[in-house]
């Protein structure tokens, strides 16, 4: 498999906060408007195409999110700069000096910087704590609050990260935003199109939830709307593999396979399912890392409440710098991804359906 990097950057670069994935949400409906034979999309605006491979065979879900961290305008002060308040998990250190895109009801975007009191006017003891994210805002060079109003924006307004994605230096490594989880999204589109082709025994649902940088909350409508019997939530997960990282932090390393997560904050994995996916990916030659994340959580994480409980597990593509403006990926473990979610799908049926099942 060659990678789509057309297809990757328009993914990483198109804008997509919680509660505002529109235009998320429409680049994977074009991406998919040949396998699709019909999608289906919750009130919250998730979005699911439907393939059937088996009209009498299991209900597969398949599912990554269209939402990246972000913020959103929440005050406009009459000097003509906006304050903020995050949208998902943001770490302090990591929001100032940064360039981002504000984006209005019309669709218009203003590019603009984060920024906050030098530290030439701070007091020593407060120069040794990172600058709270209620003291930054953004300069989009307007001088009044009458200006920025003029522009169409207004409180409740989009803001996301701004960086070009691109290929470092020649390297199988990948920089760019919302690779969480944009890489999810375009697992989801990669797995569909190789399903459509090489057949399988499924009436699969292949897309993504919104909203769930802010509490995994789309899954919970999605899993309710599509009813599935096996669901696996497609996301990133930690990389352990930069200077000071331990392995009680992180084991995985970028480039040595996607992540099978067995235990995070949100969900143990289903144990029958787990080993069904393992299981097939050791057969196939397919890297893998476990991994272990007691302070984060997937979609799966609601997935597998949903209804009367769904065997749930989350695979995931290890990331660099995750939650901040520039993050990296490696290309193989995107690749693999594909490998193994296709592969684990062209195995379900009736019979492992009800093996996985019993296997708790």
């Amino acid at each position: 498999m060659s990678v789509n990097e057309e297809l990757l950057i328009k993914l990483t670069e198109v804008n997509g906060i919680g509660g505002n994935e529109r235009q998320v949400r429409q680049l994977f409906k074009e991406e998919t408007k040949d396998q699709a034979e019909e999608y289906l999309q919750d009130g919250l605006g998730g979005i699911f195409a439907q393939h059937t491979g088996n009209p009498n065979g299991p209900r597969v879900m398949i599912a990554a999110h269209l939402d990246e961290v972000g913020f959103m305008v929440k005050e406009i002060t009459d000097e003509g700069f906006i304050k903020f308040v995050p949208i998902g998990g943001w770490w302090s250190q990591v929001v100032l000096a940064q360039q981002v895109t504000v984006t209005t009801r019309e669709g218009k975007t203003y590019h603009g910087v984060t920024g906050s009191k030098p530290p030439h006017v701070l007091t020593p003891e407060a120069r040794k704590k990172p600058m709270e994210i209620k003291d930054i805002f953004i300069d989009l060079g307007a001088s009044s609050k009458e200006e920025i109003l003029g522009w169409g924006i207004k409180p409740g307004d989009m803001i996301t990260p701004y960086i070009e994605t691109r290929r470092l230096n020649e390297t199988p490594f990948l920089l760019g935003k919302a690779w969480d989880n944009r890489i999810g999204v375009a697992v989801a589109i990669e797995v569909l199109k190789s399903l459509v082709e090489e057949g399988h025994e499924t009436v699969l649902f292949s897309g993504a939830n919104v909203q769930e940088e802010v509490g995994l909350r789309g899954a919970k409508t999605a899993t309710h709307m599509i009813d599935p019997e096996i669901s696996i939530a497609l996301d990133t997960g930690t990389a352990g593999d930069t200077p000071g990282m331990t392995s009680s932090e992180s084991m995985s390393k970028l480039g040595k396979g996607p992540q099978i997560i067995v235990y995070d904050a949100s969900m143990i994995a289903h144990r029958g399912l787990r080993e069904f996916v393992t299981d097939i990916a050791e057969r196939e030659n397919i890297p893998y890392q476990f991994e272990f994340i007691p302070g984060g959580g997937t979609d799966a994480g609601s997935q597998h409440l949903s209804l009367n409980g769904i065997p749930s597990i989350a695979i995931t593509v290890p990331v660099r710098y995750l939650h901040s403006h520039t993050s990296v990926i490696h290309e193989d473990d995107y690749i693999n991804m594909v490998r193994l979610v296709t592969a684990v799908v062209k195995e379900l049926n009736s019979d492992t359906i009800k093996q996985i099942h019993e296997n708790v």
